[in-house]
């Protein structure tokens, strides 16, 4: 038996393709005939982060407004749970004036 020395990894490898910028912002989420609402701890070009206290489950597809000026609607589904805490989303890619509208916000931003 051969042994070998542990490498440092992380836990879990981050498999976004896009850097995701802190951001603290509003979004409401229509689920059906409600409207919930979430404070963002971070964004993406095609992916943000909720903080909400009774998240929604994967898979879960939604429409959402962020509170920008204009209003920026996404068409968005649920790809990660953390309990009591919120919900990782994946949205559509934008186009035209949404999308500027995003990268102008993104430029603006910190990384994480």
């Amino acid at each position: 038996m051969t042994t070998q020395k542990a490498v440092n990894t992380p836990l879990q490898a981050d498999r976004r393709k896009y850097q995701r910028r802190v951001y603290q912002g509003t979004l409401e989420i229509e689920w059906g005939s409600s409207v919930l609402t979430g404070t963002l701890r971070d964004i993406g070009p095609r992916g943000l982060f909720v903080n909400m206290d009774s998240p929604l489950w994967i898979g879960a597809a939604f429409s959402a407004r962020l509170l920008l000026e204009p209003i920026l609607t996404l068409r968005c589904m649920v790809r990660r749970v953390e309990p009591g805490v919120g919900i990782g989303v994946v949205f559509e890619e934008l186009t035209g004036s949404g999308k500027l509208q995003l990268d102008k916000l993104l430029d603006t931003l910190p990384h994480l």
